[in-house]
């Protein structure tokens, strides 16, 4: 009796230990979460910064484009005034396309493109859009990697038993990302 009652507690001591890893690691993967979309916003709040200086650089060139830079500065206050991590992403979608638009303007203006500010900060975006995408990657596979925890036994269980739900907000494409743009020389 002695025997079965030290095997049933070194059991339920296995058990415990396995159910607080298990916890533990869920608890783990979504603060990862949490502090992979930091960084996200980090890189998107760099590239907003940037903006304003940019569309100033083109504006000189540019001054007729009005609805161009009105839609650049809409989009940008639409993103600082977002809430939630959905607003944000749709928000950040909508610069994507200001942008690409401004692009395009000054693609139109050969001395612009050949202004060392211009040519500067066009750098210092496309360094910041590199690092927008690996970090809206890290914060996929975060949320990939927690998705996983938590809809596998025996973290479904534990999670459902605390309240952590499946994370759906991923980052994807935007439709006309996919599109490749049609350059003209």
């Amino acid at each position: 009796m002695k025997k079965i009652l030290i095997g049933l507690l070194i059991a339920a001591v296995v058990v415990v230990a396995l159910f607080i890893g298990v916890y533990n690691g869920i608890v783990s993967k979504h603060e990862n979460i949490t502090a992979k979309w930091a960084q996200v916003e980090n890189q998107l709040q760099r590239r907003n910064d940037l903006i304003p200086n940019l569309v100033n650089s083109v504006k000189g060139y540019a001054s007729h484009e009005k609805n161009v830079f009105e839609e650049v500065t809409n989009a940008r206050s639409r993103w600082a005034n977002a809430t939630s991590v959905d607003e944000k992403v749709k928000a950040a979608g909508a610069i994507d396309s200001a942008l690409s638009r401004l692009l395009l303007v000054a693609e139109n203006y050969p001395n612009l493109k050949a202004d060392q500010v211009f040519l500067k900060l066009m750098d210092e975006l496309s360094g910041t859009e590199n690092r927008i995408a690996v970090e809206r990657m890290r914060y996929n596979e975060a949320v990939r990697d927690y998705n996983v925890t938590v809809r596998k036994f025996p973290g479904n269980i534990i999670s459902g038993m605390f309240g952590y739900k499946v994370a759906t907000e991923y980052f994807q494409a935007q439709d006309k990302a996919e599109v490749v743009p049609e350059v003209k020389f």
